[in-house]
C-alpha cells in the first residue's frame, strides 16, 4: 500500500474527498494541513500538520481566521499592483473565494498574467510566469508586497497538536539558503515543540538532506519527504516521489 498525504493551504476542504477516493483504491491517506506562518522577518514557513482531526470545530475556525487574514492581504496587494498600473483578473480570485479555496501570491501573480492588458509590459520587463512576477512585485521589499499578519510558527504548530496532529517543518531549504541558518531555525522550531522536518524534497541536493537528517536525528525528529506535487502540468511539482533519499531513510512515526 502506498501512503500519500493531502495538504492544501490553511485549509482541510478536499481531505474528506481525498479519503474517499483513497479508500476506493485501496491507498492510505493520511489527513493535513499546511498551515503558512511567521518567525522572526519571514512571514511564510510552511508547517505541516499531519494526521489531524479535520473536523475539530477548533481547528476549523482557525482556518477560517487565516484565510479571512490571507483574503484581507490579498486585496491589499491586489490594490497595490492596481495602483502600479496592472490589471488584475479579478473573475480569477472570486472563483477561488466562491471555491472557499484561500488567495496566495501565486494566484494574484496568476491573475495578473490572464488580464491582456498587461501583455506589453509584462513582455517589457521580461515576466512570463508567475515566479516572475511574484519576485518583481510581491516579495518582501518589492513594491507590491502586504506582510501576513498570523499564525507565528509556535501558534501553528500549538494549534496541529491540539487537534491531535503531528507538526512538521516542510521544505526548510526552499525559504532559507544558509545551511546554518536552517539548523539555527530547526533548533528554533524544535524547541516550540515542532515534531519533525521535510528532508526529503525535490530541491534538495545531498549535502541538504544529510545536513538536515543528521540535525533531526540528533534531536529525535521525525522526517519526512514531499514532491510537493501541484499536477501534472507544473512546471516543478509534476509527479509523486520526486525527490531523492541519497541513501536516508525517511521517519515517519505515528504520520504512518
Amino acid at each position: 500500500m502506498e501512503l500519500l498525504a493531502l495538504s492544501d493551504h490553511d485549509t482541510v476542504g478536499g481531505v474528506d474527498e481525498a479519503l474517499a477516493a483513497a479508500d476506493e483504491v485501496g491507498i492510505g491517506l493520511v489527513r493535513a494541513s499546511e498551515l503558512s506562518a511567521l518567525h522572526e522577518d519571514y512571514e511564510d514557513y510552511h508547517v505541516l500538520g499531519y494526521g489531524i482531526d479535520h473536523h475539530a470545530p477548533a481547528l476549523l475556525e482557525a482556518l477560517e481566521d487565516f484565510r479571512a487574514d490571507r483574503d484581507a492581504r490579498a486585496q491589499a496587494m491586489a490594490a497595490r499592483l492596481g495602483e502600479l498600473g496592472f490589471a488584475v483578473d479579478d473573475e480569477l480570485l472570486d472563483e477561488r473565494r466562491r471555491s472557499g479555496k484561500p488567495i496566495g501570491r501565486p494566484h494574484l501573480a496568476a491573475a495578473v498574467l490572464a488580464d491582456v492588458n498587461n501583455a506589453e509590459r509584462l513582455e517589457r520587463e521580461g515576466i512570463e510566469e508567475v515566479g516572475g512576477l511574484i519576485a518583481g512585485y510581491l516579495i518582501s521589499g518589492a513594491p507590491a508586497y502586504v506582510p501576513r499578519t498570523r499564525p507565528t510558527v509556535p501558534e501553528a504548530i500549538e494549534l496541529i497538536h491540539s487537534v491531535s496532529g503531528v507538526a512538521v517543518w516542510a521544505h526548510p531549504f526552499w525559504d532559507v539558503d544558509s545551511t546554518d541558518d536552517v539548523l539555527r531555525l530547526l533548533a528554533d522550531f524544535h524547541d516550540a515543540g515542532v515534531d519533525g522536518v521535510e528532508v526529503f524534497y525535490p530541491s534538495h541536493d545531498e549535502a541538504q538532506v544529510n545536513a538536515l537528517a543528521d540535525a533531526a536525528e540528533a534531536r529525535g525528529l521525525l522526517t519526512t519527504g514531499s514532491s510537493d506535487f501541484h499536477g501534472p502540468r507544473h512546471k516543478l511539482f509534476s509527479r509523486f516521489r520526486a525527490f531523492e533519499l541519497y541513501g536516508r531513510e525517511p521517519r515517519l512515526g505515528p504520520i504512518a
